[in-house]
C-alpha cells in the first residue's frame, strides 16, 4: 500500500463509503480528514498511514482467527440447526437477564432449541479455546395491520399533543388530553392517534422545544404530566391545595397566543416537586408498592437516568460541562426524577387504555427521533456506545437542499454491537410499550448514517449493520406487538424500500411529495403498505399549501426574492387545481375535501388526517430551516377538547373515512 491507500481501506473495512451521489447527481468523494475523523468517532486513532496499516492488520488477523462466526441471525420459536459446531460444547444465555437457555454435547453442527425473539450469548468450548457467538432470534417480518387489528384499511388523526387546549389545561397538552382526543377519536372510528415524539427534553433544560431534539428517547417528557392525575395523591391534603389553585397559577400561560414552554417549565416543575413531596407524606400503600415495582423492573437504566437528571439539576444540564465533582448526587433528587417517570409511564399507559376502550384497533402512535442532543441524558447514559465528535445530519435533498446538521448524538456500529444492541433495546422497548404503532424518524439511518464531523471536515456516510438492526427492531416490535412505520422521504439506496417492506415495514407517502410530471400521483396508484397523507409537521397544512403560506414564510425571511416567489406561487396555483382532481366528481371541489376523499379511498393501510386541518389551520407547526424566525413546536388549537367532540369538520372526515371502508369496526 501506498500514499493514502491504508486510511482509504481501513475506513472502508470499517463501513465508511468512499462517496455518494448528491441531490444533484454529482459524485462526492469521501476526503481523506473525514474518514480520519469517522474512524475517530469509530475508536481507531487513524492519523498515519502506519497507525492505518496496523489498524487493518490487527482486525483482520482477527477475523481470521476466530473458528465461529462473531453474529447469527435465525428464525424465532423454530429449531435451528447452526452449520457449524467442529465438536465443541457450548452453554447459551440470554444477553439480557443472563439465564442459561440451553446447552449442548459436542457435534459437527450446533442444534439450538426454539428461541423467543432476543439476543443469546453462544458460547462454544472445543481445543482449549472459547469463542462467543452472538444469536439474534427474531421474526420473518414485523407484526402486521392484518394480524393486530383484523383488517387492511385504517384511519387516523395525528396532532401536536402540546398544541391541545382544554377545561383542564395548564397552557400545554398533557398525557390526560391525549387520553382524551384519543377517546374522542376512537368513537368516530378512527384506529390510531398519532403525537410528536413524547421523549424526555430534561427537566433542567429551559430553552429546547423540538421535541425531535430530546435529551433521552428511553425515557418520557414530564412537562406533559396531568398534575391532577398523579396517582396516590388522593389523601394528601397538602396536593389538595395546590391542585385547587392551578387555573390562577398558570392563567397566563393559558391565555397566551402562542406556548410559553418557558414560563410553564418552570410552574410546573415548582409544582411537581411539590406534589412530590407531598406523595411521600401521604400516598396511599397501593401507589407506593407500584412505584416501587416499577423502580425495581427499570432497574439500573432508571438509576443512571436519574442520576443524569439529579446531576444536571445542581451541576447544568450540558454534561460535557460538568465539572470533575459532578459525581455527586442527592439521593433524594434521583428519587423525585424516578418518581415523575413512574408518573409519566402511568398516565400515557392510560392514554392508549382510553384508545383502546374507545375501540381503536391500535391506539396511539408514536414518534421515534433519529438520535438524542450531544448534551442530553441519552449521549451521557449510554456514552460507551455513543459515536463521540460526530453529529448526525443528511446531505443536501430535495428536502433540504443545503443539506442539515441534527447536532444529534449517533450511536456508533461497533460500540453498539459490543453491547450486544442493549442501548438500542431499551430504547425501542420504552418506545413500543404504550403503542400500537411506532413510527422511526429518517429510518435510512438503519442502513447507513451521515456523520458530520466536529473538526470541520466535509461529511460522509458510515454504514450499519441493517441486518441486525432489522432483527432487534422485529423482536422488540414482537414482543409489543406494535406496527412499524420507516420515515423513508429523501434520497434513499436502490432496493432499500424493497428490503423495509419485505420486512414488514410500512412505508410513509405524503401527498405533497407526490408529484409527477404536471400533476401528482393519484392515490389509487400507490402501495397499499405504506401510511399515508397529506402534509407533516413540517410542511403546509392543506389550507396553508392552498395559500401559499410557507411560500410567503420564504420571502419575508429573505430566502426568495419577489420573482421567484411570483414563479413559485404560479406553480403553486397550478399543483393546487392538480390535487383538487384527486377525490372529487363536483366541478369546482374544495382542496381539502377532495384530498381526504383521495386518500379514504387508496389501496394506503393507513391514512392519516393532521387535527391542523381538520381544523383550518393555515401555519404550519414547524418550518424547517427556522429557529427564533418561526413559532416553531408553539401554535396551540384554535378548538378545545371539549367543543371537538361537536366539531362537524371531524364528523365530515369520520363519514368520507367510513365511507371508503376504512376502520377495524363498524361506525355507528
Amino acid at each position: 500500500m501506498s500514499g493514502n491507500d491504508a486510511l482509504v481501506a481501513l475506513g472502508q473495512h470499517c463501513g465508511i463509503l468512499p462517496r455518494f451521489y448528491d441531490l444533484n447527481g454529482t459524485e462526492r468523494v469521501t476526503s481523506d480528514e473525514t474518514y480520519r475523523a469517522l474512524l475517530q468517532a469509530e475508536g481507531y486513532d487513524a492519523k498515519t498511514e502506519d497507525a492505518c496499516r496496523d489498524i487493518l492488520n490487527s482486525l483482520i488477523a482477527k477475523a481470521n482467527d476466530r473458528w465461529f462466526p462473531t453474529e447469527v441471525i435465525i428464525r424465532d420459536n423454530s429449531p435451528w440447526d447452526l452449520q457449524f459446531g467442529l465438536g465443541a460444547d457450548w452453554t447459551l444465555d440470554d444477553a439480557e437477564t443472563g439465564d442459561e437457555v440451553a446447552q449442548g454435547a459436542p457435534a459437527d453442527f450446533i442444534a439450538l432449541p426454539p428461541l423467543a425473539a432476543g439476543v443469546y450469548l453462544l458460547t462454544a468450548r472445543v481445543s482449549g479455546r472459547v469463542e462467543t457467538v452472538r444469536i439474534l432470534a427474531a421474526p420473518d417480518r414485523l407484526p402486521s395491520l392484518k394480524q393486530v387489528t383484523g383488517t387492511g384499511r385504517i384511519w387516523g388523526m395525528t396532532l401536536a399533543l402540546y398544541g391541545l387546549t382544554s377545561g383542564r389545561g395548564t397552557g400545554l397538552g398533557s398525557y390526560a388530553d391525549l387520553g382524551t382526543v384519543a377517546g374522542l377519536a376512537g368513537q368516530k372510528g378512527a384506529d390510531f392517534v398519532g403525537v410528536n415524539p413524547v421523549h424526555n427534553m430534561g427537566f433542567s433544560v429551559k430553552d429546547a422545544i423540538s421535541p425531535y431534539s430530546p435529551s433521552h428517547r428511553g425515557f418520557l417528557n414530564t412537562d406533559y404530566i396531568a398534575p391532577e392525575r398523579i396517582k396516590g395523591l388522593e389523601n394528601a391534603a397538602a396536593a389538595t391545595e395546590i391542585l385547587k389553585d392551578l387555573p390562577k397559577v398558570f392563567a397566563d400561560e393559558v391565555s397566551a397566543e402562542f406556548i410559553q414552554h418557558g414560563s410553564h417549565k418552570q410552574k410546573h416543575n415548582t409544582i411537581l416537586r411539590t406534589l412530590f413531596a407531598a406523595f411521600k407524606s401521604a400516598r396511599s400503600a397501593a401507589a407506593k408498592d407500584e412505584f416501587d415495582t416499577f423502580c425495581s423492573t427499570e432497574g439500573s437504566a432508571l438509576q443512571t437516568f436519574a442520576e443524569f437528571e439529579g446531576r444536571s439539576e445542581k451541576f447544568g444540564p450540558d454534561w460535557r460541562q460538568w465539572p470533575n465533582e459532578a459525581q455527586s448526587f442527592s439521593p433524594d433528587s434521583v428519587e423525585f426524577h424516578k418518581w415523575l417517570q413512574w408518573v409519566a409511564q402511568d398516565q400515557l399507559a392510560q392514554a392508549q387504555a382510553d384508545a383502546k376502550d374507545a375501540g381503536m384497533g391500535l391506539g396511539l402512535y408514536l414518534d421515534l427521533a433519529v438520535g438524542p442532543r450531544r448534551d442530553g441524558a441519552e449521549a451521557w447514559c449510554e456514552r460507551d456506545a455513543i459515536a463521540p465528535g460526530v453529529s448526525t445530519g443528511a446531505p443536501p435533498d430535495h428536502l433540504s437542499p443545503a443539506g442539515q446538521n441534527w447536532n444529534l448524538a449517533a450511536f456508533s456500529p461497533r460500540r453498539l454491537q459490543d453491547q450486544n444492541y442493549a442501548p438500542l433495546k431499551r430504547i425501542l422497548s420504552h418506545t413500543m410499550r404504550h403503542a400500537g404503532v411506532v413510527r422511526i424518524d429518517h429510518v435510512l439511518g438503519l442502513n447507513r448514517s451521515f456523520w458530520i464531523p466536529d473538526c470541520g471536515a466535509p461529511g460522509g456516510y458510515i454504514t450499519q449493520p441493517f441486518q441486525s438492526l432489522l432483527a432487534i427492531i422485529k423482536i422488540e416490535a414482537a414482543r409489543a406487538e406494535t406496527l412499524v412505520i420507516g420515515e423513508d422521504l429523501g434520497l434513499v439506496p436502490d432496493g432499500f424500500r424493497d428490503v423495509m417492506r419485505e420486512n414488514g415495514f410500512y412505508g410513509y407517502s405524503v401527498l405533497q411529495y407526490e408529484k409527477q410530471g404536471d400533476g401528482f400521483r393519484h392515490p389509487d396508484q400507490g402501495p397499499p403498505q405504506v401510511l399515508s397523507c397529506f402534509a407533516t409537521h413540517d410542511t403546509p397544512t392543506l389550507r396553508g399549501y392552498e395559500a401559499g403560506r410557507d411560500i410567503a414564510w420564504w420571502q419575508k425571511l429573505g430566502w426568495t426574492d419577489q420573482a421567484q416567489s411570483d414563479d413559485t406561487t404560479a406553480q403553486r396555483a397550478r399543483d393546487v387545481e392538480a390535487l383538487r382532481q384527486i377525490g372529487s366528481n363536483t366541478a369546482d371541489p374544495d382542496l381539502a375535501d377532495a384530498v381526504t376523499d383521495g386518500l379514504a379511498k387508496s389501496p394506503a393501510a393507513m391514512v392519516s388526517v393532521q387535527l391542523d386541518d381538520v381544523l383550518d389551520h393555515v401555519e404550519a407547526q414547524n418550518l424547517p430551516g427556522t429557529i427564533h424566525e418561526h413559532p416553531n413546536w408553539r401554535r396551540k388549537y384554535a378548538v378545545s377538547l371539549e367543543d371537538l367532540a361537536q366539531d362537524a369538520r371531524l364528523q365530515a372526515i369520520a363519514d368520507t373515512m367510513a365511507n371508503a371502508g376504512r376502520g377495524s369496526k363498524p361506525v355507528v
